[in-house]
Parts: C-alpha cells; structure tokens; sequence
C-alpha cells in the first residue's frame, strides 16, 4: 500500500507527484508506468540539488496535463529500490514506461535538458480515450473529403474544433472542404484560426498553396480554348502555363504538371521562373508524399540536370 512522507500528495500538481515508497513500487511506479509514464526522483532531505530539481520536474510533470506522473522516494527512508536500480548519488531520476525503465539521468540538470526528458516521457504515453476519438473521428473527415464527401467531412471537422478549437489538422481539413466547395473566403478565414507558431506546418502550407492554385485557376480560362490556342502555337508559354492551372482546377493536376514541366524545359526563365514556381506550388498543395509530387520531382530535376 502506498505511503506519504512529509510532503504527502503535491496538490498544486494535481494529484500527479505523490512520495513513494520500496512497498509501493510496484504498483505506483511499475504498473502505473503500462498506462501512464512515471518519472522517479530519488532524493533526500539533506540533499541541495534535489531540493532545487524536485520543483523543476514537478512544473515539466505539471506542463504535461496528466501525461506524466512523478514520484519522489527519500533513499534514507527507502533504500531497497534505489540499491536496484544502482543508485550511487543523488538526485537520481528515472523514467519508466510500460513497466520498464526507459531513460535516466543523474545530478543536477538546465532546465532545458528536464524538460526534454519530461517531454520524451510524455511522447510514450498511452493516448486518452478522448485523444483515440479525436483521432478516429479525424481518420473518418480524411477518407470522407478525400472520396468527395466535403460537407460531410466538413460537418466532423466542425465537431472536433468545437471540442479542441485548435486542434491543427480539424482546421487545415474544414479550411480544404471549403476549398473544394469552391469558397474561398471562408477557407481563408478557417485557415487564419491556426495558431501564429504554425504557420509553416505542411498542413498549413499545403492549405495555403491549394487557396492560391484554386485563385490563379479561376482566372485562368477555358481549357478548351487554351489547348485551342496552344495547338495554333506551341510556343505561346502563356497559354501553356494558363492551359496547366485550367487543368487542376478540372481535376487533372498530372496533365497540368505534365504542361508546366515541357514549358520549363522549353524556356526554364520565362516570366521571372514561373513555370518551376508553379510546379512548386502544386507539389505543396498536393502534400509531400501524393505520387504526382514524387514522380514530378524527380522529372524536373532530371531537366535541371540534364
């Protein structure tokens, strides 16, 4: 059964930093760690770094919102774990997960490096019931807008911003149901509701570059009388280079990339570099890994260094 010391359950840390015990090891530290990492400090009353560490992990603990759980045990009171573990000096602070010790580190540490392993620790833990839904109602927007269902999808990602009003991927997914809708406006206020430090996630850049393509196709013209034009002249680079957005914006981002890489072979500096700027902004709007940007990729840089 588990015992307090002195300082009994650290209530400004709610309930998640608790004075452990050799008896209760096993199950406040091993068993606990299967679904909730814990992180270990041993210490002691007549010890000055543990005096200043203990508080600093408990505010990297506290950061994590219950992701981490800290126990202290006093090696002067408890010695038989610390002897295990081959404590030599303290502090001494261990981080188990899934019932194993899985990082450690001895002495006094800058706060950079605590919080890097309260971090890590936190990266390990078992997701939340809520977090496994979130996820799961996300997967379903994914597939959804992805087999043409935007207002459907859109509808779930509504749900999970009314839950987590940040939450990066339901804002970048609702943002690109209204690009698919062909609204614009709002897909730009949607995107404007993430956060200022994430400004240059792919996520975000892939939204951005899908607003901007789906703007510079409307203004692009029929391709009909685009190839009409292109067939009168090959080399009328502007009508290739509109024919390319004419054809994303109909759904044949290929055939467009397929113009853009034979205008870029034919002329590589036409109109300030536009045709590889184009490609570019394509390859963001279908994300890293779509086999389009892959197989386009690989073309242009097979031009470039011919």
């Amino acid at each position: 059964m588990l015992e307090l010391g002195g300082g009994g359950q650290d209530t400004q840390s709610g309930g998640a930093v608790i004075d452990g015990t050799d008896a209760g090891f096993m199950t406040d530290v091993i068993e606990a760690s299967r679904s909730t990492p814990v992180v270990v400090q041993f210490t002691a009353p007549w010890c000055g770094p543990c005096r200043t560490l203990g508080p600093q992990l408990e505010a990297a603990v506290a950061k994590t919102n219950g992701k981490v759980r800290m126990v202290r045990i006093d090696i002067d009171q408890h010695q038989q774990i610390a002897g295990q573990l081959q404590v030599q000096s303290i502090p001494a602070v261990f981080g188990f997960s899934g019932g194993q010790p899985v990082d450690a580190f001895m002495g006094a540490q800058p706060p950079s490096e605590i919080d890097r392993f309260i971090t890590q620790l936190a990266q390990g833990a078992a997701p939340t019931d809520a977090e496994t839904q979130i996820d799961d109602a996300l997967d379903l927007a994914d597939t959804t807008l992805d087999d043409g269902g935007a207002a459907e999808a859109a509808q779930i990602y509504a749900q999970v911003l009314g839950a987590v009003p940040e939450n990066l991927r339901a804002i970048t997914g609702l943002a690109r149901c209204y690009v698919a809708a062909g609204d614009l406006d709002r897909a730009k206020e949607t995107l404007a509701h993430a956060p200022d430090d994430k400004s240059n996630d792919p996520m975000v850049v892939q939204v951005r570059s899908m607003i901007a393509l789906a703007e510079q196709a409307g203004a692009a013209g029929d391709h009909a009388a685009l190839e009409a034009a292109l067939a009168a002249n090959p080399d009328d680079h502007q009508a290739r280079h509109d024919l390319a957005l004419a054809l994303v914006a109909a759904g044949k981002p290929g055939e467009g990339i397929d113009h853009l890489l034979d205008l870029f072979r034919r002329d590589a500096e036409w109109n300030d570099d536009a045709a590889r700027k184009q490609l570019f902004e394509i390859f963001d709007a279908l994300g890293p890994t779509d086999p389009l940007t892959l197989k386009g990729r690989r073309k242009l840089s097979s031009i470039v260094f011919a």
